[in-house]
């Protein structure tokens, strides 16, 4: 679920660059790596993203291979939250990159929010109203 962490990224990522190109995930990439279905279904992220003045080009991520966008795209650098900085995935991702010239930067993480948050939170509120 799109919050103020992903969008303080988009901003200071458009900081960095002319052309904001954003991979928005597939349902079905989703679901392969979080074994959860989307609460928001992806044409719905995508029209979330395109909409933000930050954006000028989003993208379906189909997977989670960084490099295989790269090849495709061409990107001068790659943007994250520094939550994954140092993860198994992410410092194999950097190596690749490094190879190519591709600068991969990572912004702070935006303490006190995640999807997994509020997703939690969602379904907490949920299940109370059912329940009352």
């Amino acid at each position: 679920m799109f919050h103020i962490g992903h969008l303080n990224i988009l901003k200071k990522a458009k900081e960095q660059c002319e052309h904001l190109i954003v991979g928005v995930s597939t349902d079905e990439n989703v679901f392969n790596y979080k074994n959860k279905k989307p609460i928001i279904p992806f044409e719905e992220r995508v029209a979330i993203v395109e909409a933000l003045k930050y954006v000028d080009e989003v993208v379906p991520q189909t997977n989670m291979d960084k490099f295989q966008a790269w090849e495709k795209i061409k990107f001068e650098a790659i943007f994250h939250g520094d939550d994954w900085k140092g993860s198994g995935m992410y410092s194999k991702i950097e190596r690749k990159f490094k190879d190519v010239g591709v600068d991969m930067v990572y912004f702070p993480y935006t303490k006190g929010t995640s999807s997994t948050f509020l997703a939690d939170v969602l379904a907490q509120t949920l299940n109370e109203t059912k329940v009352n």
